[in-house]
């Protein structure tokens, strides 16, 4: 699918003029791709890494154009079960003409970073921009679901949460790897700012986002070391619900038993005494009582 944009009033709209300063295509087919490497040029194993969600962000500088992969989280939905991925997207820089190759539809262009854009150029910049704060808040809900996790650990016994637990933290993985791989590419964009023709005020951009992605990745790092080093403890709690779930059914199994040696013990097929009393059923049940009281009164006061 291909979709033309232009900026008007310094923000970015869809069009139907093919001549438009942004071209952006979701998912292209045999056909988009083969009109995009015959009419832009565009190398066929670039254009294909663009898709390739496991591609690492990097740099290319073509005759006519600068070709951009760069990661960005992955749209996320209930099928995903708590993973976290990342997604590539390629950009192709003419100049003034701007390609955007992307393999999942979504509104790149939405947010604050693209209420105000003057030129193609600036667009590039806030694409990477964009993508830094969208790892964030994807952070912030990783940290966010880490904790519920934790709180039902704490009070459960069951494997599939320590299981979301490990997923969160492949999760922050990937994701530190995305990150990662984004800062090679925006210091390979900074060293190539003259060939890309940035304005002082997009070169000053370009040093926030420098900043702003090493924030990211230290905030991605601290993340997945803490459940990193908690996973053991919270392992081991799994196992000490377990252990006092067994001891208090032990307890409640051998408090039944006690009566039930008193009642057989007077139900066996001899004489016994009160046999023919009118309370005997009565009498047996309090010896019952007292038998199971006395064996809780002597479990707590051996404190086991």
């Amino acid at each position: 699918m291909l979709r033309h944009y232009q900026i008007v009033n310094n923000k970015i709209e869809e069009t139907a003029d093919e001549k438009s300063p942004i071209l952006m295509s979701v998912n292209p087919d045999e056909k988009e791709k083969r009109l995009l490497i015959d009419t832009y040029c565009l190398d066929e194993h670039t254009l294909n890494s663009a898709l390739d969600p496991d591609e690492q962000a990097r740099l290319e500088c073509e005759p006519n154009h600068i070709a951009i992969v760069l990661k960005r989280p992955k749209n996320y939905s209930g099928e995903d079960q708590l993973l976290f991925k990342a997604t590539t997207v390629g950009v192709f820089f003419f100049g003034e003409f701007l390609i955007i190759v992307l393999s999942e539809d979504t509104n790149l262009f939405e947010g604050k970073p693209f209420s105000k854009v003057s030129s193609p150029r600036e667009v590039l910049l806030k694409l990477i921009y964009r993508s830094i704060f969208h790892f964030l808040e994807h952070l912030k809900i990783i940290n966010l679901l880490s904790d519920e996790v934790e709180q039902k650990i704490n009070r459960a016994m069951e494997n599939r949460f320590l299981i979301n637990l490990f997923t969160l933290q492949k999760s922050l993985v990937y994701y530190q790897n995305a990150i990662n791989s984004n800062g090679v590419l925006i210091e390979k964009v900074r060293h190539n700012s003259a060939r890309i023709g940035f304005t002082p005020e997009e070169s000053e951009l370009l040093e926030d986002i420098v900043i702003e992605n090493n924030q990211c990745y230290r905030q991605a790092e601290v993340y997945s070391n803490i459940l990193a080093s908690l996973m053991d403890a919270r392992a081991s709690i799994v196992s000490n619900n377990l252990n006092v779930l067994m001891k208090t059914l032990n307890i409640i199994t051998i408090s039944i038993m006690v009566p039930t040696l008193v009642v057989s013990i007077f139900s066996m097929n001899v004489k016994i005494p009160m046999a023919h009393h009118p309370f005997a059923f009565l009498g047996i049940m309090g010896l019952s009582a007292v038998a199971m009281s006395a064996f809780l009164v002597f479990w707590k006061y051996r404190k086991w």
